[in-house]
């Protein structure tokens, strides 16, 4: 008979190896679903992992991976900080499209002057927007004790009406016809979040990801803030009498990955996507969650683990262009990942013992 055993301390070995075993699981069971819907799995799982990063097309396909790489890692980032502290901020993806809404609102408010501070007020505006919507269910839970997941996640819903009302109100296009959606952002330079360096997908998203990945890093390792968020999230009496505040510690960090958040839209809605419409929101906010423990919290592993699930949407698209997979088959696949991910995990903390019972 299996039992699980808990272990006096967490495995090192299994904390490194299970994001790999998981990858390899979603690949083989990801393998049979494809093989279900009667496509040759190995030739799916190349085209997800293999083409966008060596086929003919992968120079096209390559700057794609730091384009939809740097909203996950921003997002996943900021979400990984209250992760440690266990704070659950369920609700990125609203804070995700209010931050783009706020953005994109400062930049069409000056439409169509030209002018340097326009973007800069853009980004801020971004930052704020995320951040106030994230202090919604902080203030909530610090004040009467509410359930942050359930607040932030519910949120989600209130912002994606929000972004509908904004796409056919306030922020419509005066010129576009009827059609529901803002200016594209992309024609108007001043608010335009463009490449950096031409070809490469480098614009400034990707370069706000790359910081806050030092950023993290620094303050779990270098200052006291880390600390308290370690101590927390490991033993939360060790942490009350160090003297954690416990409530400046939920104010922080989902202030914090709010703020990543609204980031995540700004940039994303005066680059790539170019402008808010009502189908803005593309479910980056959940899938960093999946990003950041597929990258175990660390700083290091998320910026790892968004590259990875960046590959993942390329490769499925090109999967659903190519072979005619379904999009649901796509978003199961990445599914697995989290699935897996956690199935596999129990063992970091608990290892199989066989007992053997005798029958009297």
């Amino acid at each position: 008979m299996l039992k699980l055993e808990k272990r006096p301390e967490p495995s090192r070995l299994w904390t490194a190896i299970t994001p790999v075993i998981a990858v390899l699981a979603t690949m083989v069971f990801g393998g049979l679903l494809f093989a279900a819907l009667g496509k040759d799995p190995f030739v799916a799982i190349r085209t997800i992992f293999y083409d966008p990063l060596f086929s003919e097309f992968a120079w096209f396909y390559r700057p794609q991976l730091l384009i939809k790489g740097a909203p996950l890692i921003l997002i996943a980032i900021g979400l990984s900080l209250g992760f440690r502290a266990g704070i659950w901020n369920i609700g990125a993806e609203g804070q995700y499209i209010v931050g783009a809404i706020c953005g994109a609102g400062v930049g069409l408010a000056f439409y169509p002057a030209e002018s340097w501070f326009i973007f800069p007020a853009m980004i801020i505006a971004g930052a704020v927007g995320g951040f106030l919507w994230a202090m919604i269910p902080a203030l909530l839970k610090t004040r009467f004790g509410t359930n942050e997941i359930l607040v932030s996640l519910m949120l989600v819903y209130v912002a994606e009406q929000l972004l509908a009302s904004m796409s056919l109100g306030l922020l419509k296009n005066p010129d576009g016809f009827g059609f529901p959606g803002s200016r594209n952002l992309q024609h108007y330079p001043s608010a335009h979040n463009a490449e950096i360096i031409s070809g490469w997908g480098i614009h400034w998203g990707v370069v706000a990801a790359f910081i806050a990945v030092i950023f993290a890093y620094v303050l779990l390792a270098r200052h006291v803030l880390g600390f308290q968020i370690k101590l927390t999230g490991e033993s939360p009496r060790a942490a009350k009498f160090a003297g954690v505040n416990p409530t400046r510690l939920v104010v922080v960090c989902l202030g914090l990955s709010g703020a990543l958040a609204g980031l995540a839209g700004l940039f994303e809605v005066s680059g790539p996507a170019g402008q808010i419409s009502i189908d803005f929101n593309v479910g980056y906010g959940f899938t960093a969650i999946i990003v950041a423990f597929l990258g175990r919290l660390h700083p290091v592993g998320i910026l790892l683990a968004g590259l990875l699930m960046a590959l993942t949407y390329i490769g499925g698209e090109i999967a659903q262009s190519n072979l005619g997979l379904p999009s649901a088959a796509i978003q199961a696949f990445q599914g697995m990942l989290l699935f897996f991910l956690l199935a596999v995990d129990v063992l970091t903390n608990f290892k199989i013992k066989f007992r053997n019972e005798r029958v009297a």
